[in-house]
């Protein structure tokens, strides 16, 4: 291995063990992809992830700066093919290879920054938040799925925008009150966190089931070596949903919902048996 080779698989590595340290379940899925798909997908990954860190989490510092900094580095990168900061060169090198359009990162980076101003939504800046946020994330990963093969791309870009949207959606009841009361924002539009009910509760939740039948189909017809992780993350996802369709809105408003780790393992259990059987 020379130099440069030495240079880029630790940057990936980097986006591997950023990975892992934050999403225990993100990372069980792409373990289960075929070992060429993973350190695009940790690239992609890790990029996203310090991105919402900046409006997230650094409360200290001045978001607005460090995110136009991230903007500009994130390019600078992507121009210059090369970085210093291992998760932008880890992600440079994924949107080279596999031809992620830069339409599909300033969406992303669109929604970044709506986090720094925006507290309330009404249903175009809901939509607009869920493409940048999630919808996009899994146009990128499905560009490495398909590895140049753009009319399979074409074919199942709708159900991997929905796909992205229903994790999105699910993120959003699931943390509703710590979203409000942590960041002041209630994402979801016409819904007042003081008054969140039953019914609001029901019309958000209508919305995610059409958005997973619309993916399932999807998720079927995915190469195989990126079929199982995506399944798995999706069963996962079915089961939080269940989980908090159980929930009365109050409940939903007061306490956080998971799935359990021995859930999780039952889950993968099963999900592998069906994908070896050709039963997903």
């Amino acid at each position: 291995m020379n130099h440069i080779e030495l240079y880029n698989t630790t940057c990936s590595a980097c986006s591997s063990l950023i990975t892992r340290r934050y999403s225990t379940s993100f990372s069980l899925g792409i373990r289960l992809f075929h070992p060429r798909f993973r350190g695009p997908i940790y690239g992609i990954y890790g990029f996203v992830r310090f991105a919402d860190e900046i409006v997230d989490t650094f409360h200290h510092c001045d978001k607005a700066t460090l995110l136009a900094r991230f903007r500009e580095d994130t390019y600078r990168a992507i121009d210059e093919r090369i970085s210093l900061n291992p998760v932008l060169h880890a992600f440079q090198e994924v949107v080279h290879r596999y031809g992620i359009e830069r339409e599909l990162i300033d969406a992303f980076l669109k929604s970044m920054e709506m986090d720094l101003y925006k507290n309330v939504y009404d249903a175009d800046g809901y939509q607009e938040y869920i493409y940048g946020s999630a919808e996009v994330v899994g146009l990128m990963c499905l560009r490495v799925f398909c590895e140049g093969d753009d009319a399979r791309y074409q074919a199942l870009k709708e159900p991997a925008r929905r796909l992205g949207a229903a994790f999105q959606k699910i993120n959003f009841l699931r943390d509703i009150r710590s979203d409000h009361d942590e960041r002041g924002r209630v994402y979801f539009p016409g819904v007042d966190f003081q008054r969140f009910d039953n019914e609001a509760k029901r019309r958000i939740e209508a919305d995610i089931r059409a958005d997973f039948d619309a993916a399932l189909g999807g998720i079927r017809r995915l190469p195989k070596g990126a079929r199982l992780g995506v399944y798995v993350a999706y069963k996962y996802y079915t089961q939080l949903f269940a989980k908090i369709e159980r929930a009365p809105a109050q409940r939903i408003a007061q306490e956080r919902f998971r799935v359990s780790d021995r859930r999780k393992m039952l889950l993968l259990f099963s999900s592998t048996l069906r994908h070896q059987l050709n039963f997903l």
